[in-house]
C-alpha cells in the first residue's frame, strides 16, 4: 500500500484529488445535514473492488526515485491516513469552504502547535484562566521562552479587558470543566481589530456544534481523543484553519516536533467519524434530561449546562452554537459526598475525560488546578438509554447522602 502513495494516490492506487496533507474540505455541490455529512466525510471517490474508507497505510517512506517531488515522501512529513482525516474534519468545521486541516498526536500536541508556531518572544498571548488545566503547563514554557502571558475568565467575554496589543487570543467556549461560554464572534472582532489571531479550542462543542472558523476564528483546534472519535481508544489532536501562512507555521512545527498520529490511530478516528452525528445527538439530548432533573435536587448546586433555558450562558450559547454538549456539571454539598456518589453509580465510570459513549463522572478537584469546591462534579453523558442514566444518577445522589 505504501508504495502505491508514492505517486500521490492514498495507498490503494487512486489519488485523492489533494495535495498531501491539504486537508481542504470538499464541496459535493450537493445539500447535505450533518449525519450525511459525517457518515461521508474525507471518503475518496468510489472505486470498484476497493473500499469505501481505504485501511491504514504504514509506511516509515515511501518509493522515491530521482527529485523528491509528489505528495508522500517520508512519514514524519506526510500520510494518506491523515490526508482522508484531515480532508474530513475539514468538511465537518467548515462546509465547502478551502479549510486547512492537520491532525496531530493528541490535543495538547495541537494546542502547543498553535502557541509555540505563532507566538515569539516579546509578543503577548491571552489565555482563559477557567480552560483545560494543561494550559499552565503551556504558559510555564512560554514564559520561559519570553511570552508574556495575560490571563482572563471565559465568562462575560472578560478577555476583552486584556485584549490590547497582545499577538494571539486564546478562547475556550465552553470552558472546561465549567462551562462558561463568550461571544466568539465579538471577541473575534474585537482581537482583529487590533492586529491579533484567533484560535478556539472546540473541544467540547465538537464541529456539529459549534464552527469557530464560521465565527471568524483563525484557527479552530481540538482533542479528537474526546467527542469526536468518542470510543475512549484514541489520543488525536488537530488544527483546522485559513490563512496559509498561519497553518504553514503550523505545519512547520509539527514537522519540527515530530508530534504525529499513528496511521492506525487516524484510521480509527476517520471511521468513528461516522457515527459521529448519532452520537451527538443521542448525548446532547441526554445530557438536557439529565440537567432537567439534577436541577430539582436540593443538594446540587451551581448546575450549569448551556442547554437549559436558565442557564447564565444560554442566551451567547444559542446564537454561536448548533448543539450544547454532552457534559453537566454540578457541585455537590462536601467531598465525601461527591466520592459517595461517584462510588455509587453503576453506569457511569469513575474516569477522567469527556465525550466518550460510556459516561464518565470525576470529581475535579481531585487533580489540583481548576478553581472549583471540593464536592464539584464534571460528569460526562454517554450513549446509554437515557431513562438508565437518569435514574442511575438519582438512585446514587440518594445513595450517597446515608
Amino acid at each position: 500500500m505504501g508504495d502505491s502513495a508514492a505517486d500521490g494516490t492514498n495507498g490503494t492506487g487512486r489519488g485523492t484529488g489533494l495535495p498531501a496533507g491539504d486537508g481542504t474540505g470538499r464541496d459535493t455541490g450537493l445539500p447535505a445535514g450533518d449525519g450525511t455529512r459525517a457518515v461521508r466525510a474525507g471518503l475518496p471517490e468510489p472505486v470498484k473492488h476497493e473500499p469505501t474508507l481505504p485501511g491504514p497505510v504504514f509506511a516509515a517512506h515511501f518509493h522515491l526515485p530521482g527529485e523528491p517531488t509528489g505528495p508522500y515522501t517520508y512519514g514524519r512529513d506526510e500520510n494518506p491516513t491523515w490526508t482522508l482525516l484531515e480532508q474530513a474534519i475539514g468538511e465537518l468545521e467548515s462546509p465547502g469552504q478551502d479549510v486547512r486541516t492537520l491532525v496531530f498526536a493528541s490535543g495538547m500536541a495541537a494546542i502547543s502547535a498553535v502557541l509555540f508556531s505563532q507566538l515569539r518572544a516579546g509578543d503577548a498571548v491571552v489565555l482563559p484562566d477557567d480552560g483545560y488545566q494543561a494550559l499552565p503547563l503551556a504558559r510555564a514554557q512560554l514564559e520561559a521562552f519570553g511570552v508574556e502571558v495575560r490571563t482572563a475568565p471565559t465568562g462575560g467575554d472578560a478577555q476583552l479587558d486584556v485584549l490590547d496589543g497582545a499577538r494571539l487570543l486564546w478562547i475556550e467556549s465552553p470552558s472546561n470543566p465549567g462551562l462558561d461560554v463568550c461571544d466568539i464572534r465579538r471577541l473575534v472582532e474585537a482581537a482583529h481589530a487590533r492586529g491579533a489571531l484567533v484560535a478556539v479550542d472546540n473541544t467540547l462543542a465538537t464541529p456539529l456544534g459549534q464552527r469557530p472558523l464560521e465565527l471568524g476564528a483563525d484557527f479552530s483546534v481540538a482533542s479528537g481523543t474526546k467527542q469526536l472519535t468518542g470510543h475512549g481508544d484514541v489520543l488525536l489532536g488537530y488544527v483546522a484553519g485559513r490563512d496559509g501562512e498561519a497553518m504553514a507555521g503550523v505545519r512547520r512545527w509539527r514537522k519540527i516536533v515530530g508530534a504525529i498520529p499513528g496511521p492506525m490511530e487516524a484510521w480509527l478516528a476517520h471511521r468513528s467519524i461516522a457515527t459521529l452525528h448519532l452520537r451527538v445527538e443521542r448525548q446532547n439530548a441526554s445530557a438536557l434530561a439529565l440537567a432537567e432533573v439534577l436541577r430539582g435536587r436540593p443538594e446540587v448546586t451551581g448546575l450549569r449546562y448551556p442547554g437549559l433555558a436558565d442557564d447564565p450562558s444560554h442566551a451567547v450559547a444559542s446564537r454561536q452554537m448548533r448543539r450544547f454538549g454532552c457534559v453537566v456539571s454540578f457541585t455537590l454539598p462536601t467531598r465525601v459526598r461527591a466520592e459517595r456518589f461517584l462510588d455509587a453509580l453503576r453506569f457511569v465510570d469513575d474516569a477522567t475525560s469527556f465525550g466518550g459513549v460510556r459516561s464518565t463522572a470525576e470529581r475535579r478537584g481531585r487533580w489540583g488546578g481548576d478553581a472549583v469546591p471540593e464536592g464539584f462534579i464534571r460528569l460526562s453523558v454517554g450513549a446509554e438509554d437515557p431513562a438508565d442514566l437518569v435514574a442511575d444518577v438519582l438512585r446514587a445522589l440518594d445513595e450517597s447522602a446515608r
